[in-house]
């Protein structure tokens, strides 16, 4: 399909599926299985009033003269100057040069010659959507799943403690070509799932992608020089080791501290288990999270007594929930949530998540009012779907096909964005 062609997909209004949330405890169960509109081409069903249109493709030639690596995962979107926005996309890619963004050697900027992982930077047309540019960024790097967005541009994240790795890297949106690395030893060596940074005060929050692993901050000593500081982990403010995927029930909140981590590079994949000597509350496969209104959002991809994902709020601004970690959706099974991963706030107020379970793939929309609402999925493979992000303006949603390495975007009539 090309790229300036938007699919549009007509007919029968998804199902929504009841969900308490919030401040209710019961979780209810989906009410029916998706209605989504089957898509002609075979790429992705959508929600009715919405369409989607292709932004680039796993080994499509960018204008940089490299091409597009293959396994899109963690993406942000940015504003960028002339009426622009600037799309920074990781690839979750190993040691495959073939699946990477150049051929034979690599570029001299890569952070490691034999790694296939980076950062990309698409740039489009704030008014039409279309392509204008797209370039490498960060080469040589492992597993980069995902990241965040920061006042200083785009963090993306290594999904792995293999030796030199396992670290997060700080991306220029304003990167026109490939740049040196610039690798944030204070966020810490471990297997980094994404980050979250609280602009008010530049402390970045960390998941990991492990069943005993940790929800973190990074700390700066003083704001103007954000990554110089103490690195530390989550603990319940009473209870040692408390077991946040399975210990609440939706509603439910904890207060919680935070305690230091004396070593936070260390040489050995160790970073959990200083913290769980200090008490630190694990919190199983921790990996979307997301800063909106005073408040870190956090999935846990397998927490919850169904093993199917819970989704929980951290207050972090003034106001009755600072210091407090609320378990805002535990899933009662895949017909609910299916392993919810990378998420998103829509401007509205919505929670939006991408899937990564073992069935049929969707992004999913949970409204404050506890609907469960399918907004699309992936009718080209049972692969992973990830990335999701909405533009500066709220009007289009972003999201990569991982499996198929297809980027895309979605725009229309977005369910309950009447409420902004």
């Amino acid at each position: 399909m090309d790229r300036r062609t938007w699919l549009r997909v007509s007919g029968a209004t998804a199902a929504a599926a009841a969900l308490p949330f919030l401040f209710q405890r019961r979780i209810g169960r989906a009410e029916s299985s998706s209605s989504l509109v089957r898509d002609p081409r075979g790429i992705l069903d959508l929600r009715r009033g919405l369409e989607y249109r292709v932004v680039e493709r796993a080994f499509d030639p960018m204008t940089d003269g490299h091409r597009v690596p293959a396994s899109p995962d963690g993406m942000a979107c940015f504003s960028g100057p002339n009426n622009t926005w600037v799309l920074m996309r990781n690839h979750e890619l190993d040691r495959n040069l073939s699946l990477g963004a150049f051929r034979g050697k690599p570029v001299p900027e890569a952070y490691d010659a034999r790694a296939a992982g980076g950062v990309t930077r698409v740039v489009l047309d704030a008014a039409t959507g279309e392509r204008l540019s797209s370039n490498l960024v960060l080469a040589g790097t492992l597993r980069n799943c995902a990241g965040g967005p920061s006042p200083w541009g785009w963090i993306s994240c290594e999904e792995t403690t293999e030796r030199g790795h396992g670290y997060a890297f700080l991306c220029s949106t304003s990167a026109d070509r490939v740049a040196a690395p610039r690798r944030i030893p204070g966020y810490g060596r471990f297997r980094h799932e994404a980050a979250a940074v609280d602009p008010r005060t530049s402390i970045a929050y960390l998941t990991e992608d492990q069943r005993d692993g940790c929800l973190y901050r990074f700390v700066p000593d003083q704001p103007g020089d954000p990554f110089v500081g103490k690195l530390q982990a989550l603990a319940h403010a009473h209870e040692p080791n408390f077991a946040l995927s399975s210990a609440l029930r939706s509603g439910q909140s904890i207060p919680v501290r935070w305690v230091d981590i004396k070593d936070p590079t260390p040489t050995s994949d160790s970073v959990r288990h200083e913290a769980a000597r200090a008490g630190a509350a694990p919190l199983s496969r921790g990996e979307g999270i997301w800063f909106a209104d005073h408040t870190v959002w956090i999935c846990s991809t397998d927490g919850g007594r169904a093993g199917s994902g819970q989704v929980f709020a951290l207050g972090v601004g003034p106001g009755k929930d600072a210091d407090r970690l609320r378990l805002v959706v535990g899933s009662p099974g895949p017909s609910v949530l299916d392993m919810p991963d990378n998420i998103t706030i829509a401007p509205w107020g919505d929670i939006v998540v991408a899937e990564d379970g073992s069935g049929a793939q969707y992004v999913r929309a949970i409204t404050p009012g506890g609907q469960v609402i399918d907004l699309a999925k992936n009718a080209k493979s049972q692969g992973e779907l990830a990335g999701v992000c909405f533009s500066p303006d709220g009007s289009t949603l972003f999201l990569n096909l991982q499996f198929d390495g297809i980027t895309l975007a979605i725009r229309g009539s977005f369910p309950n964005a009447d409420r902004t």
